[in-house]
């Protein structure tokens, strides 16, 4: 008789719960540190609250409203909970949630694919210890991971034969960000042409395509003041715009030949399949096809951060991948064979073939000869139970290989090296930020912004870099003594600059954090 378990105390929901309780600490100890940036947790922070003030989503960061960015019109729900309180927290909370609640499709597609019950569970902890799930947690929000799980319920709904539920969650990931259309396109072409499924197939390739042209021809110029979206400028050497670039991929190929030929491909393909490459097979990469966008955007991208496992530019692949691997030890399990398995089972099949050391005396073998026969059975053996071993054991090795890979990629060890370097100034940062008390403008630099997004304008020291006038701030916020990289010099210029100035006087100043604020007329 089955017995159904309480979905509260199923091993995986558990996992989901602690897995979120533990990337939203992470994620909020990074940002109370000090360390969560701009670009991009402060630029969608501060969209999501104007919109929650029932302003518009103009990003005074970009210069542009946030719609002409990604597209991303998930930012409308979760404004819904910056009415309920306008926290940050909440983008970091959700970020967690989602990330860890990818665990369940995950388990759920190993049961559909025929794993038994440990198995499956064990496909939910690969997920979870994927150093992806883990890293783009550290890296701010970005609402792509709102479409990792979407996307395994998505092949899950289509494996299920669910079209409304698969429909859902294609408008989901379509919601997150542009380029995702992509994705929904050739996971079309995957589920119509290898999976069969040619209902959700050719939902999949209308609404991706739909979306891709409504986004990019009208969405993204009407916003942006009929410019291109900037990420075009990383694929610069192949044209100014979406449709030059496709062009140029399909009657220049030479132009993309290095890139994909590269080391730098290789050590990009190396860190995303590390963690899976002993339980992917050829025969069952087809799920890849959905992945090849993505995939082929970060490698062609003139922006190193594309080709790591660290930010979010591989969440849209790591579905796929997973689902990959799932088909492969599906398969490996119905055929009742691994790789192993194979080299014994060839030679046990073909042993009438070998001499037999009982036939009669005249036509016995040499004492060599029986050695040799001897050995090639021991090594039949061998193999047999080291194949069985290894395959009834195989929920335990998926793991301990996945936490491995995780020790080895994943970037916990920042806690204890460059999350730390600020720790000097962060009482007297945390004061001066509070000491920000109105809606007036702030001019600050990359890793103070994300404390100070809940206003119309805020604005980075590049963005004032050129010398322009600083009477359009009401407060300038700066940590002189751990500036931002990129702008150390301009924030020295500030400084000199605003001490001098009549129009502004230092409001607080302590272990080298300058808020300088404009007097008041």
């Amino acid at each position: 008789m089955l017995t159904l378990q309480s979905p509260k105390s199923h091993p995986v929901f558990l996992m989901i719960v602690v897995t979120t309780i533990i990337l939203f600490t992470a994620s909020s100890v990074r940002h109370a540190l000090f360390h969560s940036t701009a670009y991009d947790l402060a630029i969608f922070d501060q969209a999501i609250y104007l919109i929650s003030q029932n302003q518009t989503p103009f990003s005074s960061l970009m210069g542009i409203n946030i719609l002409g960015d990604h597209t991303a019109f998930i930012f409308y729900p979760l404004a819904l909970l910056y009415k309920i309180y306008p926290d940050v927290h909440w983008l970091l909370f959700v970020q967690a949630f989602a990330l860890a609640l990818g665990a369940w499709p995950s388990w759920s597609l190993a049961r559909q694919a025929g794993l038994n019950e440990p198995r499956a569970i064990a496909f939910a902890a690969v997920y979870l210890l994927y150093p992806v799930v883990f890293n783009v947690n550290l890296f701010d929000f970005h609402p792509e991971v709102i479409a990792l799980p979407a996307i395994l319920a998505a092949i899950l709904a289509a494996r299920l034969n669910q079209t409304l539920w698969f429909c859902a969650a294609i408008l989901l990931i379509l919601s997150c960000k542009a380029v995702l259309s992509l994705t929904v396109l050739m996971m079309g072409v995957w589920l119509f042409f290898f999976e069969k499924n040619r209902k959700c197939g050719l939902i999949a390739i209308f609404l991706g395509a739909a979306w891709f042209l409504i986004a990019t021809q009208a969405i993204v110029p009407y916003f942006n003041q009929g410019k291109q979206h900037a990420g075009v400028g990383r694929y610069h050497y192949l044209g100014n715009s979406v449709l030059e670039i496709a062009i140029n991929l399909i009657f220049k190929p030479h132009l993309v030949a290095s890139r994909f030929f590269s080391t730098a491909t290789l050590g990009y393909l190396t860190l995303l399949f590390l963690p899976v490459i002993w339980w992917i097979s050829p025969r069952q990469m087809s799920p890849l096809i959905s992945a090849l966008p993505m995939l082929f955007m970060n490698i062609l991208s003139d922006i190193d951060a594309q080709r790591d496992v660290i930010h979010q530019y591989s969440v849209p692949i790591f579905p796929f991948l997973l689902t990959a691997v799932i088909s492969t030890v599906a398969d490996r399990q119905k055929r009742g064979k691994n790789f192993w398995k194979n080299a014994r089972n060839h030679l046990w099949n073909h042993r009438h073939l070998m001499p037999r050391i009982w036939k009669p005396v005249s036509q016995r073998l040499s004492i060599k000869s029986v050695k040799h026969i001897w050995m090639r059975r021991l090594w039949i053996r061998r193999n047999w139970m080291w194949g069985k071993l290894l395959f009834t054991n195989l929920s335990k090795l998926l793991i301990l290989w996945s936490l491995f890979s995780f020790l080895i990629l994943a970037k916990y060890g920042y806690f204890g090296t460059i999350y730390l370097e600020s720790l000097d100034t962060w009482q007297a940062t945390r004061q001066a930020i509070n000491l920000v008390q109105t809606q007036g403008n702030v001019l600050t630099d990359n890793s103070l912004a994300t404390h100070l997004a809940h206003r119309q304008t805020i604005k980075l020291l590049h963005q004032v870099a050129n010398g322009q006038s600083l009477n359009e701030f009401e407060y300038v916020l700066l940590n002189m003594r751990h500036p931002w990289h990129d702008t150390a010099d301009t924030a020295v210029s500030v400084v000199a600059k605003l001490k001098n100035s009549p129009e502004f006087k230092i409001s607080y100043q302590q272990d080298d954090v300058f808020l300088f604020q404009r007097k008041r007329n």
